[in-house]
């Protein structure tokens, strides 16, 4: 059972082996509300995984230890069991799918993993680390559905009260439901004041959609750049303890969490994965209730692929309103791109791309397109210089 006491028992374990990360201000998120984030992106590895699978080890026999462990994960879950069981000196085993980044496939392996590669996707990697659990007769470590772990991880709840005294609201992202269970019975049991807010994206709502049915339902397919909440089914113990302890879960799409990791990475010089910005993109675009309020939104992790990076900056870049395409019909003749390149300046647009084109059939036979990418400050901005091109009798398309 998780009561109170396990997770001041896992709080005091855990000392040694992970770091209190800081509670940083960031006025600059919202203006609506006090922004505060628990940045669990610059725990060791990454990820605030390793303190569920940390204080899940270390309740275990020697003789368990002694056979070691095995789990499945496609990212941060691999490289927290990797870390964990390496600091106390037990055997692990991770199954990952082939598909898995090379990055998070060779961070396991430098914490000290063996790794497997399983063919096809993370159900296979699952499948063949039950499997093999039985063969070799050690013990499965759960991403999220083992009340262990759940206590790990709500050691995070137990430090945002004690840095905030006075929050009013903590939002957290929901995968399986691990992390959020842990916090919220936590946070509840010490303050049931504070709001307990679940964060999933609109790509895999399998929390929102259980919840709101009763009953625990396993989605078809996920899909959603926040792979650390890529979860089609919530956990047996997970469900229950959101069902009682979470105020609120909400969905987040993919293009607010871009502006989310973007908003990260330029205001508050933090990098966070889709997963760790999900709960500021709730924060940002309104979708909880906490105007006025003190606000923490847990950055759950940091482990970004770099290769899929520029393309969330870029998706974050057009969210927020700060590139914008126009398509402009023009008469083709002289002085016309000179006309509207000097209204885009004189509005403070920056042009970075130009494409011309002649017009089609149905249009008129001295026409042409002139397709414009810039760089705005907002939508206000890009409205303005629309406003501006159409008073000087340029037809946006």
């Amino acid at each position: 059972m998780l009561t109170l006491d396990k997770i001041y028992k896992a709080s005091h374990v855990l000392r040694k082996v992970i770091r209190k990360t800081d509670m940083i201000f960031a006025p600059k998120l919202s203006s609506d509300c006090e922004v505060y984030l628990k940045t669990e992106n610059l725990q060791v590895t990454g990820s605030f995984k390793v303190r569920g699978a940390s204080f899940m080890m270390s309740q275990l026999s020697d003789e368990e230890k002694a056979k070691g462990v095995i789990a499945c994960s496609a990212g941060n879950h691999a490289q927290g069991v990797a870390l964990a069981a390496a600091s106390q000196g037990i055997k692990s085993l991770i199954c990952l799918p082939d598909g898995a980044p090379i990055s998070k496939v060779e961070a396991t392996k430098s914490y000290g993993a063996e790794v497997c590669m399983v063919e096809g996707v993370y159900d296979d990697a699952y499948n063949k680390a039950l499997q093999l659990q039985k063969e070799l007769g050690c013990t499965f470590v759960h991403p999220f559905d083992d009340e262990d772990v759940i206590a790990g991880q709500g050691t995070i709840g137990l430090e945002i009260l004690d840095q905030l005294p006075d929050v009013d609201a903590v939002v957290v992202p929901v995968g399986g439901g691990g992390l959020i269970s842990g916090v919220a019975y936590a946070i509840k049991n010490l303050n049931p004041n504070v709001k307990i807010y679940g964060v999933q994206a609109s790509g895999a709502p399998s929390m929102v959609q259980s919840v709101l049915d009763d009953k625990i339902e396993r989605l078809q397919s996920v899909s959603t750049i926040a792979d650390g909440i890529a979860v089609k089914e919530p956990g047996q113990h997970t469900f229950e303890y959101c069902r009682k302890y979470v105020d609120e879960l909400v969905t987040v799409t993919d293009d607010e969490i871009s502006a989310a990791i973007l908003a990260l990475i330029e205001r508050q010089k933090l990098i966070a994965e889709g997963a760790g910005a999900a709960p500021v993109a709730a924060v940002m675009f309104g979708k909880i209730p906490v105007k006025g309020k003190k606000v923490v939104c847990l950055v759950s992790g940091g482990n970004i692929d770099v290769t899929i990076l520029s393309r969330v900056i870029k998706r974050g870049l057009l969210m927020s309103g700060r590139t914008a395409t126009l398509l402009i019909e023009l008469i083709d003749k002289p002085g016309q791109l000179l006309g509207v390149s000097k209204i885009i300046a004189e509005q403070g647009g920056n042009v970075i791309s130009i494409h011309h084109e002649r017009a089609n059939e149905g249009s008129d036979v001295n026409g042409c397109f002139l397709r414009i990418t810039m760089e705005t400050k907002d939508y206000a901005h890009i409205e303005a210089i629309r406003k501006a091109l159409t008073d000087n009798g340029f037809k946006i398309v």
